[in-house]
């Protein structure tokens, strides 16, 4: 299944949770960019964040912001030997 738009915005917010700490949420503004909003608003209709407009991650929010943020990360590698 190839990713859509939404999938992609989603896994973005999720890559800005600071995963070393859980006494750090994200705050989104009604007037930041509206797919940012968009997304957030999903990610908390799909239980991962508990505010709509933040807040902190779930432990299921947790365990897909790990993932999220390790494809990035091997993603972004030049190459894995």
């Amino acid at each position: 299944m190839p990713y859509t738009p939404e999938m992609v915005e989603e896994l973005d917010m999720l890559s800005r949770f600071n995963l070393a700490t859980t006494q750090q949420g994200l705050k989104v503004h009604h007037d930041a960019d509206p797919a940012l909003v968009a997304a957030t608003r999903r990610l908390y209709d799909k239980g991962l964040i508990t505010q709509v407009d933040g807040g902190y991650l779930t432990d299921l929010g947790r365990d897909a912001a790990e993932h999220a943020q390790a494809a990035l990360t091997i993603l972004k590698s030049p190459r894995f030997l």
